[in-house]
């Protein structure tokens, strides 16, 4: 039975609910709709002029409905009298198909109808800053290797500790918190979960820290590399797939190596297979490629990968695999958009499980120090155009995800790095200014 969102303002006194979409950017639209309104745009829908955000969409179009998906409404903790609500776009009652949130859904159903339930939990680092962006917000975190530094993260338990218990409110099962791998980064962790709700809560999470890191004269960015010599942002993401009722795990069986079943290696070889392709999405700005192919940072290590490798719990592959029963993707970034890192999962995923793909060998070796050594696996791309083209290719990972969408995507991406190009940046007046 559909929740009905008026009663819910009722019980909870919320006054406001915002209906939220996110474009193909990660953009986070939202109207703010008064809890005596929240009927009819149940509905009807929350009207919004698509060509106004990141949708390949002209003014000329109609009207872009936003449809409230009543089961992932979430109170906010820190203003009770709001409540978000994430919305799937629709256009003359028809889905949007280029619209993130419609995508996951139709692979979800596709997974579904293959017996496959995939549940995820997603690693979002984040930095806080000061609100001009020039630098971090603490000025005491300059150790060489601040990664869960006790007073650094004890310095910002105000901020920290209001995430966390929000989280806590909300049922999200938070088990860890912790400073980063950079000066003023900091990981928060909460339990796994179906792909969609993940999805859902990925991109709550993004808003709600924002707002409270403003809340407390702060701001926070999970942009991949925000200052150079320190650590990027990434988006660790933890995959496993369940039978279609959550029970039983087929990804995990005790008896093959690393305790990840047939079925577990055939999804990983498809992630291996389609991984250049993949960092269109998981790696989406020009910014991103500044973390997975950044010389070393100040604590050692990047801790991103650069070449398209897997192995056991080793931190310096594409992929580890750290138990049984799961493998964590260590390519996507803090840029992500949470509805297309979901979906190309598991497009890629079903790809490997249809064809029976193998992921290659694993390689137990330290990449950081001797992946020289290893002559057969991929570069990941070395910017935002090489991976665009590498999507271009990868023509079945783009029926997978829907050729509306990849059309769309691959336009105003496109646009974006034409945008970049034409810039006059300091590092080329400063070296070439002369020449």
């Amino acid at each position: 039975m559909t929740l009905d969102l008026s009663a819910y303002a009722a019980d909870k006194g919320v006054k406001y609910f915002m209906i939220s979409y996110t474009d193909l950017f990660g953009g986070q639209r939202a109207k703010l709709v008064p809890a005596q309104a929240i009927a009819d745009m149940q509905k009807d829908g929350a009207g919004f002029a698509g060509f106004a955000t990141w949708l390949d969409l002209s003014p000329a179009h109609p009207d872009l409905f936003a449809m409230p998906d009543a089961s992932s409404v979430i109170q906010l903790p820190w203003k009770k009298e709001v409540a978000w609500v994430a919305a799937d776009c629709v256009m003359e009652d028809a889905p949007v198909e280029q619209a993130p949130r419609v995508v996951l859904k139709r692979l979800i159903r596709e997974a579904t109808a293959e017996g496959m339930r995939v549940k995820t939990g997603v690693e979002a680092e984040f930095f806080l800053i000061m609100p001009d962006g020039s630098r971090i917000s603490d000025e005491f975190d300059i150790a060489e290797k601040p990664c869960y530094d006790q007073q650094a993260v004890m310095r910002r338990y105000d901020v920290i500790a209001e995430i966390c218990d929000a989280m806590l409110e909300l049922g999200w099962k938070p088990y860890q918190n912790d400073h980063e791998d950079a000066n003023g980064q900091f990981e928060m962790n909460w339990e796994y979960d179906d792909a969609l709700a993940t999805a859902d809560k990925h991109s709550f999470f993004k808003f709600m820290v924002k707002s409270i890191a403003e809340k407390h004269g702060l701001r926070a960015t999970f942009m991949p590399k925000p200052f150079k010599g320190l650590t990027g942002n990434g988006c660790h993401a933890h995959v496993s797939v369940w039978d279609n009722d959550g029970k039983e795990n087929v990804f995990a069986d005790k008896g093959m190596p690393f305790g990840l079943s047939a079925k577990g290696k055939t999804f990983l070889g498809g992630i291996m297979q389609h991984a250049s392709a993949l960092a269109a999405v998981t790696n989406p700005t020009v910014n991103s490629y500044k973390r997975i192919n950044a010389p070393r940072t100040i604590s050692g290590a990047t801790w991103a990968p650069n070449s398209v490798t897997w192995t056991g719990n080793n931190r310096t592959h594409m992929v580890r695999v750290p138990g049984p029963g799961r493998f964590e993707l260590r390519l996507p970034d803090g840029a992500v958009n949470p509805y297309l890192l979901q979906a190309i999962i598991i497009a890629a995923g079903l790809s490997g499980v249809r064809s029976a793909a193998d992921p290659g060998p694993h390689h137990d070796i330290d990449m950081y120090r001797d992946g020289h050594t290893v002559k057969d696996a991929p570069k990941l791309p070395l910017n935002l155009l090489d991976a665009l083209r590498e999507y271009e290719r990868d023509t079945e990972l783009q029926q997978a995800l829907g050729t509306e969408f990849s059309a769309a995507y691959l336009k105003l991406k496109h646009q974006e790095w034409n945008n970049y190009s034409s810039q006059i940046t300091d590092w080329e007046r400063f070296s070439t200014l002369d020449a």
